[in-house]
């Protein structure tokens, strides 16, 4: 068996990261905002949560009749539980990953 050289693997991460990049900047311009994966799930699921508070307040409204627009509250409904169906899903997917990597032979 081979060993890992972890100088080589990192250089062929970057290239490609490069080969990646570089075609995304033609594309969308120079200013491709670059921002961390934890940045990006934490405002996720505040979105999420905010959809649910809408969905909780105009339920409420539409109970103390403040709200005649039954649709309007079915459709904030249907966003808040689609969002909390996707943030399952990729938690889902994420601790999946975590197990693959974990049970891998080193």
């Amino acid at each position: 068996m081979s060993k890992i050289n972890p100088a080589s693997l990192e250089n062929k991460v970057m290239n490609f990261h490069q080969k990646v990049l570089n075609p995304a900047k033609e594309t969308l311009g120079p200013n491709i905002p670059e921002t961390p994966f934890t940045d990006r799930m934490t405002g996720a699921i505040r979105e999420v949560a905010k959809a649910q508070e809408d969905a909780v307040l105009s339920a409420k409204n539409f109970e103390l009749g403040i709200e005649t627009d039954l649709s309007k509250v079915m459709m904030k409904q249907q966003i808040s539980s689609l969002g909390f169906q996707l943030t399952l899903n990729v938690r889902n997917k994420v601790l999946s990953a975590y197990k693959d990597i974990m049970n891998m032979p080193v």
